[in-house]
């Protein structure tokens, strides 16, 4: 049995303090909830998460992740210090890396490995355009983007990660794909897993539903058989409604 889990991506928002403020009101609200909570702050605000969210149920984990260890990558941050931080998650490939920052399946392959290295859980994000979707792509992409990002791991390490499937066209735009759309996706993306790394270790993989996530159409994504959570954007900024996202989902 996947355990759920509902990861919120903050992207550029929020301060040290405001990280704390949030976080501080986030655990009174989701305190008794059976699923597995994840905040994503911004790299500045990642030591105030964690010290806000000790003793709690809720995991804290980065945005992003440079692919060495070390070295003169001048910006970057690497698996190491976010380990020591007290990091457990890292977002890796979200199309906004892909789009702005020249993000590539080679780079993400890169990434997930350091996170491993670093015993981080990588959120691996994979999803189509809107283009890529009306020429009838959406499965290609995820087969190109699973097969090339997620190369060359073992099956155990594909047991411990999560990939979440995030339509291009429905992040930050208020549109989502229904639910039958999205287990579609979700589906062939654990069949690809299934044929690269064995059966036993796609059933244990969790795969997450993201793009204009919200308390109305949780339960929809959460009633799939292969769904098992979510990537939250927006509803992850406002506590009451990234709770009631986190409650709806430990109901199903």
């Amino acid at each position: 049995m996947r355990r759920p889990i509902i990861a919120g991506n903050w992207k550029m928002h929020k301060t040290s303090a405001e990280a704390r403020r949030l976080i501080t009101d986030l655990k009174q609200l989701v305190g008794g909830a059976q699923v597995e909570v994840v905040v994503c702050p911004p790299f500045t605000a990642l030591a105030a998460a964690v010290a806000a969210a000790a003793g709690s149920n809720i995991s804290v984990g980065a945005q992003d992740i440079f692919w060495e260890d070390e070295g003169a990558y001048t910006g970057e941050i690497s698996g190491p210090m976010l380990k020591e931080l007290g990091c457990r998650y890292c977002i890796i490939g979200h199309s906004e890396r892909r789009q702005y920052f020249g993000e590539t399946n080679a780079t993400v392959k890169k990434k997930v490995q350091a996170a491993f290295r670093s015993e981080l859980t990588p959120i691996v994000c994979v999803g189509e355009t809107l283009a890529e979707r009306e020429a009838g792509q959406t499965l290609e992409v995820c087969r190109r983007q699973v097969e090339e990002g997620l190369g060359d791991l073992t099956p155990e390490q594909v047991a411990r990660l999560v990939v979440a499937y995030e339509p291009v066209w429905a992040i930050g735009t208020g549109k989502n794909a229904t639910g039958e759309d999205a287990q579609e996706a979700i589906g062939y993306i654990r069949e690809r897993l299934a044929a690269m790394y064995g059966r036993e270790a796609a059933d244990k993989c969790r795969i997450q539903y993201g793009g204009s996530v919200k308390p109305e159409n949780i339960a929809e994504f959460m009633a799939r058989p292969d769904i098992d959570g979510a990537l939250v954007g927006g509803a992850s900024l406002d506590p009451i409604s990234f709770a009631a996202i986190v409650n709806t989902a430990a109901e199903d």
